[in-house]
């Protein structure tokens, strides 16, 4: 009985643990879900008009999971769409090992996502953070004038994933 228990303990965690790398198989072959890949459109944004009869309010925020403090720079901004904007995000080991990270964009509504263009994030690779390292890291951006205009705020949202953990580590307070 006792064996039966373990190996369904191991099955679960290496279940758990090949999620994300699973995930984004899935995502990669369906086309679906695509948020930390580069925006197509980011370059064409780029070259738009700023509408300046209209004010986007922009609120950021910021999740870790594991051994992170991150944070944007400032939680909110209020750009003209069609304008390239720059905010700060901090991230900090707090281990005294090497980490590596990936942080996943969400978007609030939901309906903004296709007119938020990220021409450059930190999510869009993985990040490798030393021990007790703090680093700065770039999100430039333009909101697509195309905005349906009842769309007033958008909330940005990462989290950071530790990516693997060392098999010394417990996983009991998970």
């Amino acid at each position: 009985m006792m064996l039966k228990l373990i190996v369904v303990a191991v099955a679960m965690f290496g279940f758990g643990f090949a999620l994300v790398p699973m995930y984004r198989a899935i995502c990669s072959i369906t086309g679906i879900n695509n948020l930390v890949q580069r925006d197509v459109g980011a370059r064409e944004a780029k070259n738009t008009q700023v509408d300046t009869s209209r004010t986007i309010s922009i609120e950021f925020d910021a999740n870790a999971r594991g051994p992170l403090q991150f944070k944007p720079e400032q939680n909110t901004l209020d750009v003209h769409p069609g304008e390239v904007m720059t905010v700060m995000y901090e991230v900090t080991n707090q281990q005294g090992r090497t980490v590596q990270a990936q942080a996943i964009p969400s978007y609030a509504p939901m309906q903004a996502t296709e007119y938020f263009k990220k021409i450059e994030c930190f999510c869009f690779t993985q990040q490798t953070l030393k021990p007790n390292e703090t680093r700065r890291m770039p999100v430039v951006f333009v909101v697509d004038p195309k905005l349906p205009k009842d769309v007033k705020t958008i909330t940005l949202s990462y989290t950071f994933f530790e990516l693997s953990t060392p098999a010394s580590v417990s996983r009991s307070g998970i």
